[in-house]
């Protein structure tokens, strides 16, 4: 099993925007092959802090999911609403890929 975390450090003048377009992001990432949960939060720390959490069954999958056409959607229209980019933390085999 592959674990995911993914931080992003959104524009408080485009926190709602960002929030909306993730979650239709999430319902279709849902429906990809292998993905067992994804499910964002903001930060109970960081109210412009966005936090997503996911758990895929291979590596492959997350890889797919990642050139999946939603996720080029999401990465186009999210990127101007950050201020700093996502850092992504891949979790297997007792190891932590941090990009």
């Amino acid at each position: 099993m592959i674990y995911v975390i993914a931080t992003t450090p959104m524009k408080p003048e485009n926190r709602d925007d960002f929030i909306r377009g993730h979650k239709a992001c999430t319902v279709e990432t849902r429906k990809e092959k292998g993905c067992l949960s994804y499910d964002g939060h903001v930060s109970v720390n960081d109210p412009n802090l966005y936090v997503v959490v996911e758990r895929w069954e291979t590596r492959d999958d997350l890889n797919a999911h990642a050139r999946a056409p939603h996720m080029r959607v999401w990465r186009d229209y999210s990127a101007q609403m950050k201020t700093a980019p996502t850092v992504i933390e891949i979790i297997s085999d007792g190891k932590v890929e941090k990009i």
